[in-house]
């Protein structure tokens, strides 16, 4: 919102693409560890490393494509939107459930 307020409807545009890419990549990732059945640590390891390498892939791929499809685009809100949500999302492993009795 404050993008669309900055630089108008393609800054706002451009910041729900760079954090619908940061998103859908944690998504494929999540989707890709879940379910699976390690049997021990290296195939936790495998299965993190593959759910990884396809999060790197699908950030690259999709950033590729909003930069080369939209024209548009306001790159500094885009990236700036993009490393906002990734860094969000990493620090969710540094907060501990608190319970309350």
């Amino acid at each position: 919102m404050l993008a669309g307020l900055w630089v108008g409807p393609h800054g706002a545009l451009s910041a729900a693409l760079g954090g619908g890419v940061s998103i859908i990549a944690g998504l494929g990732f999540a989707l890709m560890v879940t379910g699976r059945k390690a049997r021990s640590a290296g195939d936790v390891l495998r299965v993190a490393m593959r759910a990884e390498s396809l999060k790197i892939i699908l950030v690259v791929v999709l950033l590729w494509q909003a930069l080369t499809r939209y024209p548009q685009v306001v790159v500094a809100v885009l990236i700036g939107t993009f490393c906002l949500t990734i860094l969000i999302f990493s620090m969710a492993f540094f907060v501990r459930e608190s319970r309350e009795s």
